[in-house]
């Protein structure tokens, strides 16, 4: 047990570049299209949402895109983040296996979240911008905007998810701190909202409602645009700061991992992390490395779901995107991982595992939780709820090396803390937290929805 638990870049070696995965895939994307006319998306179409910078970098196939001095340097508020050796996590499994994480919990929101809030607040304050709307789940997307908001004086509101707007008031309450506004999802602020709450009073929410809210929001007013914490491909090309500190780390500590694992709710952290690895099977020079992206077994878009164009919210506001979904009014089970529970898949994600470079597993949230007390008990984190959902695959796999003897690398990306969630903790440890069945049904129902392409 003596070699290095942690391995750490200077602040000099933060990326000056994001990694554009564009570049170098086998295959093109598929087109986004225009919800209305169903055509192919022109800057146009994105103009009332988004920066023109954010519209150029949606669709570049540049390699590389300069990361912003002004944007870099609030980054170094909490970048280079940490590699950690798990080496306690080793012990506690006697497992030959060797584990990493690449720990994103550092930032002052938490989370991964704030590598894409700051850019995002940084292309839109240059822009003129001077309100933005967004959704968020669990609430780090809400939170890491709203420091991003307060970091550049913008104004910020944000829809949140009802149910985890109830089980997480400590995420409002961040929120609040940083000068955001934030509502439960549906409000009476919106006329998606108000719809459907004359439906149906008690609705949980979903994500897909949320950003139908923070859309309408946004076109509403001229001074606003809409943000969105993950999904598009600007938001996973911001996030690829993780990666590519992860591969001069790993450099570092001289090993190149055998097995990536992350959690995906619409697929931002975890495509942060495997994007600039998997250039190295696309390319032929690491073919065997396993990619697994982790979903929970209430949202299981990728390996119950269709590979097919679908609205990326319920109101059919956002554009239509190819990707692996339950259908765009799909409501998952209110499980704590909040950010869990989007219906589809960002389309760079979906196309690697259509393609086959990726692989998909679905996980129950109890057995996540008992992996996240494992990891805590061993290595100090408490992980968000989210997170423990690769952290329970990447114990199997370390346990799989354990009965086979091999020493295997494997990688996780933690994607953040979980000390706003102990709410959570606590009805797993006093054995009242529960599982949720695949709701084969509701899918189905939803899937019938599907737009006609």
């Amino acid at each position: 047990m003596g070699e290095r638990t942690k391995f750490v870049l200077d602040e000099n070696e933060i990326p000056e570049q994001w990694y554009n995965i564009q570049a170098d895939l086998p295959e093109p994307l598929a087109a986004s299209l225009n919800p209305v006319t169903k055509k192919p998306l022109t800057p146009q179409d994105l103009a009332p949402l988004f920066p023109m910078e954010l519209i150029k970098q949606e669709v570049s196939t540049e390699r590389w895109i300069d990361i912003p001095d002004e944007v870099r340097e609030i980054y170094k508020l909490w970048r280079p983040t940490t590699l950690f050796r798990a080496q306690r996590l080793e012990k506690a499994l006697d497992t030959p296996a060797k584990i990493f994480y690449k720990y994103e919990g550092s930032s002052p929101p938490g989370s991964h979240k704030p590598n894409t809030a700051v850019a995002q607040a940084y292309y839109n304050k240059k822009e003129g911008i001077k309100r933005i709307t967004t959704e968020t789940g669990a609430g780090q997307w809400g939170s890491a905007l709203a420091f991003a908001g307060a970091c550049f004086g913008l104004e910020v509101k944000v829809y949140m998810v009802a149910v985890s707007y109830k089980q997480k008031p400590y995420r409002r309450i961040m929120m609040e701190t940083w000068g955001a506004r934030c509502v439960p999802s549906p409000s009476k602020d919106t006329r998606v909202g108000r719809d459907v709450l004359a439906k149906d009073p008690e609705c949980p929410g979903s994500l897909g409602l949320a950003i139908s809210e923070a859309v309408e929001d946004a076109v509403s007013r001229e001074d606003t645009h809409y943000s969105l914490g993950s999904v598009l491909n600007h938001v996973l090309l911001h996030q690829t700061v993780i990666g590519l500190e992860t591969k001069k780390l790993m450099e570092k500590a001289d090993v190149y991992p055998d097995i990536i694992v992350g959690c995906v709710g619409g697929g931002s952290n975890f495509a942060g992390l495997f994007l600039p690895f998997v250039k190295d099977k696309i390319d032929g020079t690491k073919p065997d490395l396993r990619i697994i992206s982790v979903e929970s077994a209430a949202a299981p878009k990728m390996t119950k779901g269709p590979f097919v164009y679908d609205y990326g919210d319920t109101a059919k506001l956002t554009p239509i995107i190819k990707m692996y979904t339950l259908g765009h009014d799909f409501i998952p089970a209110p499980i704590h991982a909040g950010g869990l529970r989007y219906h589809g898949m960002s389309p760079i994600v979906s196309h690697l595992y259509n393609l086959g470079y990726i692989e998909a597993k679905a996980t129950n949230q109890v057995a996540t939780f008992e992996a996240g007390v494992t990891f805590a008990r061993a290595e100090g984190i408490i992980s968000a709820p989210e997170t423990n959902h690769c952290i329970r695959v990447a114990i199997d796999e370390a346990l799989k090396c354990r009965e086979s003897g091999e020493s295997k690398t494997i990688l996780i990306g933690h994607s953040g803390h979980g000390l706003v969630d102990m709410a959570a903790y606590e009805k797993y440890l006093s054995g009242q937290l529960e599982d949720y069945e695949y709701p084969e049904e509701k899918i189905k129902e939803s899937l019938g929805k599907l737009p006609e392409i």
